[in-house]
C-alpha cells in the first residue's frame, strides 16, 4: 500500500493532522530550496521524536574516507559527500516554564503543513495543549529567498489562551553531524562566533575542502505585529553555536512572534564571509519582512510563467507534475556553471549529492526547453572544466593518450563511487556526457559550444572507447567486456547492447564534428588539435572499431539482446512473479538478482529512447514487447522512459500508469523510501513523459515536431516550449491542438508530419 497522506490540491502540497510516524516523510516531502541552499522541513522548535535533521549548501562537500571491505586497484580514495551545514532554523521555545516538544503535548490539533508551490512559500499551523494545560495557537511561516539567494526567513507566530511570558531562544549551531558518515567523524571546524545587538554569526570551515561558511541569524520580537526592539536578556555561546534568549509577556488572545532572517555566505563566493553575511542582513532588514514575501511570489511567478504543465480535469496528476517542476527550480536555476544537479537535491544525502548521468540523460531537456539555453550550456560547461579530471580517472585505470572516463558519482570531477561494478564497468555515463553535447545543438542550433569546448570532451570520450573495446578473433568485431548497462540488476556482462551501441554512435559523432570543425571553425580546430595531438591516423583507428562493432541479437525473437547471456536466463516475466517478491532489491539476495532477467530500469529501451530516429516503429516496438515485460521498476528513472515509448506506441493506457507513477513517486511513496529524500532527477522525466511522451515533441531539422495524444482521464493540458528563444505555448484537447507564439517572427511547426506556421500572437488549431 503506498503512502495516501497528501491532500490533492493544484497547487499545493497539504497535509492535515499530526502523526509521528509521517513527520521523516513529510521533512522530505515539504523540504525546500533556492538553488543555492535547501533544507529539509524540520520543526524550528526542539522535537524529541524521530526527525531527519538537514540543511544544505550548493557545492559545498567533504570527501569521505572510502570504506569498503576488500580494497581494488582503482577505487577512489574517497566518497564526496554533500554536508548538513549548520543549523540556522532553530528556535526553542518555552512557555510559562514548559518547552514547547509537539511530542510531549497532551494533544495537537488542527495541525496543518501547506507548501505552496505557487509562491515558493511554506506554511505550518497547529494548536497544542501543553503539559501544562495552556492551550496556544501557533503559525509558522518559512522560505528561501529567490532573489537574495543567501537569505531565509521564518516568522514564529504564537498566540496563547491565558497571559504567559514566552521564552523564544533561537540560535545558530555548527556541531552538526551527517546522517550517513562513514566514520562518525565531524565534517566542520568552528573558527568563530561573533554577536552584535540581534545578530550572531558562527563561521565554521570544512575539513579536507577548506570551503568556510558564515551561518547567521538576525531576530525581531513582534508583539501583534508590532516590532519590540527588544535585545537578548541571555546569550549563551561556546565555540560552535550561539544561542539569543528573548523574554515577551503576552496577554491572552495577544499574539508574540519572531521573525528570523538566517542563512549562509560561503567562500566559494566571498573572501569575508562575516562581512557578507552583515550586507546579506542589512539588505533583508531594508526590504522588510512584507517585501520579501512578495518579491518571493513575483520570483516564483516568473519561473511558472515559462516551466508550468497545466493538467485539466486530474488533480493529482496536476499536483505530481507541479510538484516535480517545482523541486527542479529549487535545487537548480542555472546561475551558476560551478554547479550540478545531485539525485536528491537538497532533501537528503543519500547518493552524496553528487552529480550522476541522470544530469545529462534526462534533466537537461528540462532546463532547455523551459529556461534561456545558457543554464543548459552551464550544465555542459561544468563536463568541459572536469575534462583533466576526467582523463585522470580514465589513466588511473590504466587508459592513456587523453582517453577519458567521467565519473560515475562526482563533486569535483573525481570519482567518489565505491562499488566496483558500478565505478569501474558502468561506462554508459561516458556516452549520455556526449548525447548531451548533440542533443543541445539539436535543440538550441547552437553550435558555438562544440568548437569552444565539446569537441575536447568528445576526443576524449571517444579515445576511451577506442581502447575500452576488445577486438574478438572468433567474431572478427569489437566486443566489450564486463560491463554494467543501465540495468544495474546485471554487473560484469559482456556487449550490453546499450552500451555498445554509444561507443559506436560516440566515436561516430566525433569524427563529424571535427570534420565540420576543421572545415568551418579552422582557428578552433588548429587550437584544438595541437591540443590534444590527434592525428587522421589515430581517427582512422577508432573508426574501425565504429564500423565494426559487435550487437547481440536473436534470430528467433528478432530482437537486440540486453547483453551476450540474456537469454540463458529463466524467462519468467514479471507478471509472473509473486507479489510477496517485490520489491527484489529488498527480498533477494545479489546473487539471486543477478541471475534473474530483471530489469531495474530501461536498458535496451534507453537506447531507442536516445536514438528513436535509428530505428522503425516496428523495432521499437518488437524490442518494448520483449523487455518491458521483465521490468520491475525499481530505479526512480525507470517509468519515464517507458511512459514515452508507450505514448509512441499508441498505448496510452499503459503510457497513463507510467506517467502517474513517475509523477507520484514521491508524493505517494511507491518505493518506500521517501524519507530519505526526494528524487530530484527522476523528477524531470515526469516533464519529459508529457512533453515528449503525450506530446510528442521532437527536434527534427531544426524543426518543431508534434504528435499530440491525450489520457483519456484529462480533458486538456498545456505546456510552453522556449524553441531559439521564442516560446511556443501548446495546448492538448480531447479533439485539437492549439499553439500560439510569443516571439518576433513566425516558425513552421509539423503536427502528425503535416508543416503548420504559427505567427506571433496569433491562435492556430490542429
Amino acid at each position: 500500500m503506498n503512502q495516501d497522506y497528501i491532500k490533492p490540491d493544484n497547487w499545493s502540497i497539504i497535509e492535515e493532522g499530526f502523526d509521528a510516524e509521517r513527520v521523516k516523510s513529510s521533512e522530505s516531502l515539504f523540504s525546500i530550496g533556492n538553488g543555492a541552499m535547501g533544507q529539509r522541513a524540520n520543526f524550528e522548535e526542539y522535537y524529541s521524536e524521530k526527525t531527519f535533521q538537514g540543511s544544505y549548501i550548493a557545492g559545498i562537500y567533504y570527501p569521505d574516507k572510502t570504506k569498503v571491505g576488500w580494497w581494488k586497484n582503482g577505487y577512489p580514495e574517497y566518497f564526496a559527500k554533500v554536508l548538513n551545514a549548520p543549523n540556522w532554523i532553530g528556535i526553542k521555545i518555552e512557555i510559562n516554564g514548559e518547552n514547547l516538544d509537539l511530542a510531549k503535548c497532551q494533544s495537537v490539533s488542527n495541525f496543518k503543513r501547506e507548501l505552496n508551490m505557487k509562491e515558493g512559500i511554506y506554511y505550518r499551523s497547529f494548536n497544542a495543549k501543553m503539559q501544562n494545560g495552556l492551550e496556544i495557537a501557533v503559525k509558522v511561516t518559512r522560505f528561501l529567498s529567490l532573489d537574495l539567494d543567501e537569505l531565509g526567513v521564518i516568522n514564529y507566530e504564537i498566540t496563547p489562551n491565558a497571559d504567559a511570558k514566552i521564552v523564544f531562544k533561537p540560535y545558530v549551531d555548527a556541531g552538526v553531524h551527517n546522517e550517513d558518515a562513514n566514520w562518525e567523524e565531524k565534517f566542520w571546524e568552528p573558527l568563530n562566533v561573533q554577536h552584535n545587538n540581534n545578530e550572531a554569526f558562527v563561521t565554521a570551515r570544512t575539513f579536507k575542502t577548506h570551503f568556510t561558511a558564515t551561518t547567521f541569524m538576525q531576530n525581531a520580537i513582534l508583539l501583534n505585529g508590532e516590532n519590540t526592539n527588544a535585545l537578548p536578556v541571555n546569550i549563551e555561546k561556546n565555540n560552535e553555536k550561539v544561542e539569543f534568549t528573548y523574554e515577551v509577556a503576552v496577554a491572552n488572545g495577544q499574539t508574540a512572534s519572531i521573525q528570523k532572517l538566517g542563512g549562509y555566505t560561503v567562500s566559494m563566493n566571498h573572501e569575508n564571509t562575516q562581512k557578507a553575511a552583515q550586507n546579506v542582513i542589512a539588505e533583508g532588514l531594508k526590504i522588510g519582512f512584507t517585501n520579501l514575501v512578495e518579491s518571493q511570489k513575483q520570483a516564483w511567478a516568473k519561473i511558472w510563467e515559462m516551466s508550468d504543465i497545466t493538467i485539466d480535469g486530474d488533480v493529482k496528476a496536476q499536483q505530481g507534475i507541479r510538484f516535480n517542476i517545482f523541486q527542479l527550480n529549487q535545487t537548480y536555476l542555472g546561475k551558476d556553471s560551478r554547479l550540478n544537479i545531485g539525485p536528491k537535491g537538497f532533501t537528503g544525502e543519500k547518493y552524496g549529492g553528487s552529480t550522476y548521468w541522470d544530469t545529462e540523460a534526462y534533466c537537461i531537456p528540462f532546463y532547455m526547453a523551459t529556461k534561456d539555453q545558457q543554464v543548459a550550456r552551464n550544465l555542459l560547461a561544468y563536463r568541459y572544466n572536469q575534462l583533466d579530471k576526467a582523463i585522470e580517472n580514465a589513466g588511473k585505470l590504466g587508459f592513456t593518450n587523453g582517453a577519458a572516463l567521467y565519473p560515475m558519482v562526482t563533486m569535483n570531477g573525481e570519482e567518489c563511487h565505491n562499488e566496483w561494478e558500478i565505478t569501474f564497468e558502468e561506462i554508459h555515463r561516458n556516452g549520455a556526457i556526449a548525447f548531451a553535447i548533440f542533443n543541445y545543438h539539436r535543440f538550441t542550433g547552437d553550435y558555438s559550444y562544440i568548437p569552444e569546448k565539446g569537441l575536447e570532451v568528445l576526443i576524449g570520450i571517444a579515445r576511451f572507447w577506442h581502447q575500452r573495446a576488445t577486438y574478438s578473433t572468433y567474431r572478427n568485431q569489437y566486443v566489450i567486456l564486463g560491463v554494467t548497462g543501465p540495468n544495474e540488476y546485471e554487473n560484469n556482462v559482456n556487449n550490453n547492447f546499450y552500451t555498445n551501441y554509444l561507443a559506436k554512435w560516440c566515436i561516430d559523432y566525433t569524427i563529424e564534428q571535427i570534420n565540420k570543425v576543421q572545415n568551418e571553425y579552422s582557428a578552433d580546430y588548429s587550437r584544438i588539435m595541437s591540443k590534444v595531438n590527434l592525428d587522421d591516423a589515430e581517427i582512422a583507428h577508432w573508426k574501425k572499431v565504429a564500423d565494426k562493432m559487435y550487437f547481440p541479437y536473436s534470430e528467433e525473437h528478432d530482437v537486440y539482446l540486453q547483453q551476450d547471456g540474456f537469454l540463458d536466463k529463466e524467462l519468467v516475466k514479471v507478471h509472473d512473479l509473486d507479489k510477496t517478491q517485490r520489491p527484489i532489491n529488498q527480498k533477494w539476495s545479489w546473487d539471486r538478482i543477478l541471475r534473474s532477467p530483471y530489469i531495474k530500469q530501461a536498458d535496451t529501451l534507453q537506447g531507442f529512447y536516445f536514438f528513436e530516429d535509428h530505428f522503425s516503429k516496428e523495432q521499437l516496438e518488437k524490442h518494448f514487447d520483449f523487455y518491458e515485460p521483465f521490468t520491475v521498476h525499481e530505479s526512480s528513472l525507470s517509468p519515464c522512459v517507458h511512459s514515452i515509448q508507450a505514448a509512441v506506441l499508441g498505448r496510452m493506457e499503459q503510457a497513463y500508469t507510467f506517467y502517474l507513477r513517475t509523477s507520484r513517486l514521491d508524493l505517494d511513496d511507491y518505493n518506500k523510501e521517501v524519507e530519505e529524500g526526494l528524487h530530484i532527477t527522476s523528477m524531470a522525466g515526469t516533464w519529459m513523459s508529457i512533453v515528449e511522451g503525450f506530446g510528442g515533441m521532437r527536434v527534427k531539422n531544426n524543426s518543431l515536431h508534434f504528435e499530440p495524444r491525450i489520457p483519456k482521464e484529462w480533458n486538456g493540458y498545456s505546456f510552453k516550449i522556449n524553441f531559439r528563444n521564442q516560446i511556443l505555448k501548446v495546448a492538448v484537447h480531447q479533439n485539437e491542438t492549439n499553439f500560439t507564439l510569443e516571439g518576433e517572427t513566425a516558425i513552421p511547426v509539423f503536427v502528425n508530419g503535416k508543416e503548420i506556421l504559427v505567427e506571433p500572437n496569433s491562435l492556430v488549431t490542429v
